[in-house]
């Protein structure tokens, strides 16, 4: 069980093989594009480096997930900057929220949303810190086996003990069952409009939907810290790489796998492009579930059975990559921004925006900045236009690439004279280029604790990424990561403790 192979180079694979590598096991990670990072990754386009997907790097604080990735992938550092403030969101009424991390957020709070505000951010906040607190020890949910069982159990009672009298009030289980729409109840428009915005970017849904105790936890990136770093999202793809190399691991790219085989002696085939083909002791997707099936083929595996043919919960994202003049950036503009210009959310009524830092000067030519805009959007329609009717195929994409444009313009009244240069991508170009089927972005709408995939396929077949627990964001893959190369190392006698500060 000493070769495991890795299909996919995401944030959750790399850092799985990472660590495995780290601990002497032989990884070989294969990846059908030229750079690392997935949907989390950059690319090159004409003297700019844009973010592919995901523009908000969380999770890098004292103690946090990415700590406790780089401790156990062999990572001394992180080369990071304090995004300040995280983001900020613009309402409708033109009210701006500036989501901070330190006690200033109060005093906005207060003043922008009332005594219901303060109420529902101080129950979110001592939620989070308590499943903050329980996700970081590493909980293996939902468990696989009675040794996991046993080991959520332990941790559980860990977790219980350093916090006596203050967890599994009747309130805290209720919130595992019931949508985070109950702690609203007295809530504004503009508040529930921030939440639901909040969410549908965190959890793929919004407070309707989205189940309490996942909210409350989801909600909290921003207070526990946006980070920059030099070179775009691309890095962490990057420097997890690099790791998996220094550990003795390797990582192949250009090699598209067509086809998984399990044998009947247990040893997995896999065949590339071209002919090529390895074989495995344990195979590990960093994929969605769709794209396994279609590699592993019939008899698949009990959980990809219920698979529908299409995604009937999720998104597809309308991307925007926009090279633009330095001048149209007004002074001490922030990284992060998101736009909303009404309900329903998605669809370009809201957008995320995110620009380089001034000082990341190698993501644009001289003078220039590199800003990527994304929206929400059903997969549905994009789908059927382009296999019915590509003219509205075409027209949709112009439509949309316009509304998004107009809420741009929000924040960057200048933004249409300056632009240098434009490109867009919908779900159908997401599918070409990352390989997610379908477009399918984000991972499943997190409406329920209970139904998580679990990562362990079978035997010696494993899924990580945005599909199992705890979700999507680099922070959430990369702790899923973990939790998969710690069953694996366990499985092999070579036992790992994540997270050493944690009694």
């Amino acid at each position: 069980m000493n070769r495991v192979a890795v299909v996919g180079a995401g944030v959750g694979g790399l850092t799985t093989a990472a660590v495995l590598a780290k601990a002497g096991v032989d990884v070989t990670v294969l990846e059908a594009h030229i750079y690392p990072g997935g949907c989390a990754g950059s690319f090159y386009y004409q003297g700019y480096h844009f973010d592919a997907g995901a523009t908000l790097a969380a999770g890098f604080y004292p103690g946090g997930p990415m700590e406790i990735v780089a401790q156990a992938a062999g990572i001394e550092r992180w080369d990071t900057r304090p995004s300040v403030p995280a983001m900020m969101v613009h309402l409708p009424d033109g009210t701006q929220v500036s989501l901070e991390s330190d006690e200033r957020r109060w005093l906005s709070r207060r003043s922008q949303f009332g005594a219901a505000g303060e109420s529902f951010f101080q129950w979110q906040e001592t939620r989070a810190e308590a499943l903050w607190d329980l996700t970081l020890r590493g909980i293996p949910w939902p468990p696989q086996s009675p040794a996991e069982a046993w080991q959520l159990v332990s941790q559980g009672l860990a977790w219980l003990r350093a916090h006596p009298g203050t967890r599994l009030t009747p309130g805290f289980l209720l919130d595992a069952i019931r949508p985070v729409q109950t702690h609203l109840q007295n809530a504004d428009e503009n508040l529930k409009l921030l939440i639901d915005a909040q969410l549908l970017i965190s959890a793929q849904t919004t407070s309707e939907y989205a189940n309490a105790l996942y909210a409350a936890a989801a909600l909290d990136l921003p207070r526990r810290g946006a980070a920059l770093l030099a070179g775009g999202m691309g890095a962490i793809g990057t420097r997890l790489a690099q790791a998996v190399e220094d550990n003795g691991g390797q990582v192949r790219y250009r090699k598209r796998v067509q086809h998984v085989h399990q044998q009947s002696d247990g040893v997995v085939s896999i065949e590339l492009q071209r002919g090529e083909s390895i074989s495995a002791d344990v195979v590990i997707f960093n994929l969605t579930p769709w794209n396994i099936a279609s590699l592993l083929g019939e008899p698949l595996p009990r959980s990809l059975r219920r698979l529908p043919a299409r995604p009937k919960g999720g998104w597809g994202a309308f991307m925007m990559y926009v090279g633009i003049d330095q001048a149209a950036i007004p002074a001490g503009f922030p990284v992060h921004h998101q736009i909303l210009r009404g309900r329903p959310l998605g669809e370009g009524n809201s957008i995320f925006l995110s620009i380089n830092p001034e000082w990341d000067t190698g993501r644009a030519p001289s003078g220039k900045r590199a800003i990527t805009i994304s929206t929400h959007t059903a997969l549905s329609e994009w789908w059927q236009l382009y296999e019915e009717d590509l003219e509205g195929y075409t027209q949709r994409r112009a439509s949309l690439q316009e509304k998004m444009l107009s809420t741009a313009e929000i924040v960057l009244p200048a933004l249409r004279d300056h632009i240098d240069l434009i490109l867009d991508g919908t779900p159908i170009t997401f599918e070409r280029f990352t390989g997610r089927a379908f477009g399918w972005v984000g991972g499943f709408p997190q409406t329920n604790l209970f139904q998580s995939f679990a990562p362990r396929l079978s035997d010696n077949l494993w899924m990580v990424g945005d599909s199992i627990f705890p979700g999507q964001s680099t922070a959430a893959v990369a702790l899923g990561g973990l939790r998969v190369a710690g069953s694996i190392l366990r499985a092999l006698k070579l036992d790992l403790k994540l997270n050493p500060t944690i009694e």
